[in-house]
């Protein structure tokens, strides 16, 4: 579902200018500079409205996260969260993940979080998933070696999906689980995951590391827009 377009965005968004980053490119290869060098850099790709983010950064203030969002309704909210919280190791970006070797040098990022992302259920729009090979490739791109994807989802065909596509990209997957929350609630939640939990769906997730590619190097096709 679209997000209806918010009131005064623009005007509210200009007002983020302490967390929002409006030409990433720039940063290319210096986004540690801009909190302090040598810290980890983590990314959240669809980060939504931005609850994981901003509590993430909140629990881990040597930390420094970059929001990486498509709806600039959806960041705009997530800007004012962080501004609101008082956050100064957290940026936000209003992009596509399809481009991230414009926006960060290789092995620039530490940590991918993947949450929530959209499932795509048809078989022909396979390749606009997050966990397709393709887009796999294009985070090895940024990602340091030995670095991690945090993939979780609601969507059981989806992170099936997902679990093929990891080792085919060269990625070792670990802490694999079907029901995150069984014992109680496990880590930082999303909006949707609170959501979800409080309605009895189990939540899937695990951790894909990357490592050498396979020997039979999976398809580079373009990835569509």
């Amino acid at each position: 579902m679209r997000m209806r377009k918010k009131k005064n965005r623009d005007a509210r968004m200009e007002r983020c200018q302490a967390v929002w980053v409006r030409e990433p490119a720039l940063l290319r290869g210096h986004w540690r500079e801009r909190f302090r060098p040598g810290c980890e850099l983590r990314l959240e790709i669809g980060c939504g409205k931005g609850a994981f983010t901003v509590k993430t950064a909140q629990n881990e203030p040597d930390v420094f996260l970059v929001g990486l969002e498509r709806s600039p309704d959806a960041a705009l909210i997530a800007m004012e969260r962080a501004i609101e919280a008082g956050l100064t190791n957290v940026a936000f970006v209003c992009g596509d993940a399809a481009y991230l070797s414009d926006l960060f040098a290789p092995g620039e990022v530490d940590r991918i979080y993947l949450n929530f992302s959209d499932p795509w259920p048809s078989k022909r729009h396979a390749k606009r998933r997050l966990t397709h090979k393709n887009f796999l490739m294009g985070y090895r791109k940024v990602l340091k070696e030995g670095g991690q994807i945090h993939f979780k989802t609601d969507n059981r065909p989806l992170f099936d999906f997902s679990l093929e596509e990891f080792p085919a990209a060269g990625f070792t997957l670990s802490e694999v689980t079907n029901d995150l929350h069984a014992q109680g609630i496990c880590g930082i939640m999303t909006d949707y995951e609170a959501k979800f939990h409080s309605e009895g769906v189990p939540i899937n997730r695990c951790v894909a590391t990357m490592g050498p590619l396979p020997e039979a190097m999976p398809s580079t096709e373009k990835i569509p827009e």
